[in-house]
């Protein structure tokens, strides 16, 4: 007799199963509800077999569909033992069921393969799936695929909605109709990459969800079609030839698949349960100077110091040294993997700049780049055997970099060492941690593909440093967004969105990555105009605006502003302190999709509501639509009126009397109208932006 089992996030997802009889039956785990407010106890009825079907029913809408039983869509389990096993066939399923969690297990006595199936339930409303496939045989077992998860859709009509980009344009939102083939996404770089996130959202007519791979390394996404319309979505790692090879009594253990209904239960996901912050609580996030744009490799300690002396006038909280401060680093050629401090540029070591940034009230940080290593160094010269490489095949540079095999623990120990020298001999409290350059002839030394064993060193190492340096915080880059995911924040604390910090750019890049990411995770800074990777000029306000919602920072020289530049930057500082409350972790986020060129987004509370309006394109329309907020929002209720605006006079195109008093206040309004009526906000030129601030009318934001 078969058995229904079930699990619900609190909010959130709820996922019911049956598994096959416990009579020796073959199969998987068949899926009769997905969703929110999916009944456990939903009725199951088997359906009769396909036309040239088999003769017994064959269930299509199952968890990791495996070929060999009549199943004829795509297999998210499927190897051999040298040609042979190559069917698989789980049998004799158990269930263990306890609190916010399901464990499946079951093996296959043929192919001598057992699986454990791990779903369990977040905070937040997000429910995650976890595979271990154990190889029980006596020879070894080739694992060419085994994805993490599978989640069905409920209708045949679905879109999805994925992100793409490249270098300075990460998170660019496609979306398209899903046909009647397999949707497919791989990606084969090493690193999350810029151009395919291992993230999308799903949606049909009753239906919207999203799911996320907790994986840095190489994936696999596909949508499946099912015989009966539905759809499968399928996620895990993706393998390089022959790289997955079990031994014995040897397991794959999968990286996490999540699914979550929105970007609210993603979001309190990450704050709630994958960030561990020092001492368990997140502090305000410090509003940070990052040199590089300001100095690039020139570094000279009575400039650096008097930076951030200005700095500090300014309000900013962190100081980030960027790459340049270790020896004979002037350029981008050179000494990657040494991690000698340059005595040239500092004689007196890094502590005199470390001190005097400390003493200033503020927080030192120190970028590395663990990973790469350049040939012209110390560390290439002495060990040319620590990179990884393919026996026979030339090594490929890039940004004159080649990679170091994290698998060999004498590389792992030595750059521990070198980052742990540095960080028990100076009062360091955050790590920009780089990775600049996609893996190719991903070789480890015993001849063959390495390039799942390099992400898990990569995490071990990150885990090392954790351990040994518990109130230190460390940042992703990788050529900015290349490496944003779940699986490398379990091991840090905000990763640097792109590379380009162009306001206008952002724009799109800070939207479309918000959909998984918390603002405050997300690093958005304040750099010059004009800007260094496009050229374009903005004002400053709309730089200030742009980053404000964010992990507020700065990425320039603020010796090079002008006084009245340096007065501007410190009210939009003060401003970002005096809100970041409630545009992070305590306010109710919103984000509402791009229209015409306007972007709005902002945070809520009963007591205060943020909404920024960047206008980046020119607009078509004569006119904007009237400003609606999402009923999230407006189900606070009550009268409220416009308390404040950022700038005090922003750059119109044309206000009518009426617009001006709603904008001095002097005009309350239902808040609930907002959903539909909204408010009728002038017209913004391009490349301007407006924070406005709403408070209630009266002391209880509840009435009327």
């Amino acid at each position: 007799m078969s058995r229904t089992v079930s699990l619900s996030s609190p909010d959130g997802l709820t996922v019911t199963l049956r598994l096959p009889p416990a009579d020796g039956s073959i199969g998987m785990p068949q899926f009769i509800a997905f969703g929110l407010s999916e009944a456990s106890d939903a009725p199951f009825i088997e359906r009769a077999s396909r036309i040239n079907g088999m003769d017994d029913a064959v269930a299509s809408a199952v968890l990791l569909p495996t070929g060999g039983m009549g199943f004829f869509g795509w297999p998210a389990i499927c190897g051999h033992r040298s040609g042979r096993d190559f069917v698989l066939g789980f049998c004799n399923w158990t269930a263990e069921e306890s609190e916010g969690r399901l464990a499946l297990a079951a093996t296959d006595t043929v192919a001598r393969m057992s699986l454990r199936l791990t779903l369990s339930a977040h905070k937040g409303g997000v429910v995650s799936s976890q595979v271990c496939l154990t190889n029980d045989g006596d020879v070894p077992y080739q694992l060419d695929r085994c994805m993490a998860g599978s989640f069905p859709t409920l209708a045949e009509d679905a879109t999805v909605e994925s992100f793409t980009g490249m270098w300075g344009r990460e998170f660019q939102t496609r979306r398209e109709k899903l046909g009647t083939g397999i949707w497919l996404q791989e990606n084969r770089r090493g690193r999350t990459s810029h151009d395919r996130f291992p993230m999308l959202f799903v949606e049909s007519a009753n239906q919207r969800f999203g799911v996320a791979l907790g994986f840095s390394g190489n994936h696999q996404i596909v949508i499946d079609r099912c015989d009966d319309g539905r759809r499968l979505v399928h996620m895990g790692e993706l393998f390089e030839p022959g790289e997955m090879l079990l031994d014995p009594g040897e397991s794959y253990l999968s990286p996490l698949a999540y699914a979550g209904a929105d970007s609210a239960a993603f979001h309190s996901f990450v704050r709630q349960e994958l960030i561990t912050w020092p001492g368990d609580v997140m502090t305000p996030r410090p509003v940070t100077l990052n040199t590089w744009e300001g100095n690039y490799f020139d570094h000279k300690v009575a400039s650096l110091k008097d930076q951030a002396s200005k700095a500090a006038e300014l309000g900013i909280e962190r100081f980030v040294l960027d790459d340049g401060w270790f020896a004979r680093r002037d350029d981008d050629t050179t000494s990657l993997g040494d991690w000698d401090i340059d005595t040239t540029k500092y004689p007196d070591g890094l502590a005199p700049l470390v001190d005097h940034v400390t003493s200033l009230g503020m927080e030192f940080g120190l970028w590395f780049e663990p990973e790469m290593v350049n040939p012209t160094s110390r560390l290439f010269e002495t060990h040319p055997e620590w990179v990884l490489q393919v026996e026979g095949r030339p090594l490929r540079l890039s940004r004159h970099q080649l990679v170091l095999d994290l698998t060999r623990s004498e590389v792992a120990d030595y750059l521990f060492a070198k980052i742990d020298s540095l960080l028990s001999s100076h009062d360091i409290s955050y790590i920009k941690w780089d990775m600049n350059r996609d893996l190719t002839h991903v070789g480890g030394r015993d001849g063959k593909a390495a390039t799942a064993r390099q992400m898990r060193a990569l995490y071990g190492l990150m885990d090392r440093i954790r351990r040994a340096h518990p109130k230190v915080e460390i940042e992703s880059c990788a050529s900015g967004g290349g490496r944003v995911d779940y699986g490398v924040l379990k091991y840090t604390h905000r990763v640097w969105t792109s590379d380009c910090t162009d306001a206008l750019e952002r724009l799109e890049i800070q939207h479309g990555a918000s959909k998984f990411f918390p603002p405050e995770l997300l690093g958005a800074h304040v750099s010059a105009s004009p800007n260094h990777q496009t050229g374009r000029q903005l004002s400053l306000s709309f730089r200030s605006l742009v980053a404000m919602a964010y992990h507020f920072g700065v990425e320039l020289n603020p010796l090079n502003m002008t006084l009245p530049e340096q007065d501007e930057l410190a009210q939009f500082i003060a401003l970002h302190k005096r809100l970041r409350k409630l545009l992070h972790a305590l306010g109710t986020q919103f984000r509402l999709d791009p229209v015409d060129g306007r972007y709005v987004w902002g945070a809520a509370s009963a007591e205060r509501i943020a909404v920024i309006v960047a206008q980046g394109s020119q607009m078509v329309g004569e006119q904007p639509a009237p400003l609606r907020l999402p009923t999230h929002i407006t189900q606070f209720g009550g009268r409220w009126r416009i308390a404040d605006r950022t700038p005090q006079q922003p750059d119109f195109i044309r206000i009518s009397e009426g617009q001006s008093d709603l904008l001095a206040g002097k005009i309350d309004f239902s808040l609930v109208s907002l959903t539909s009526a909204g408010l009728p906000l002038p017209m913004l030129r391009p490349e301007s932006a407006l924070l406005i601030e709403l408070e209630p009318t009266t002391g209880d934001p509840d009435h009327g």
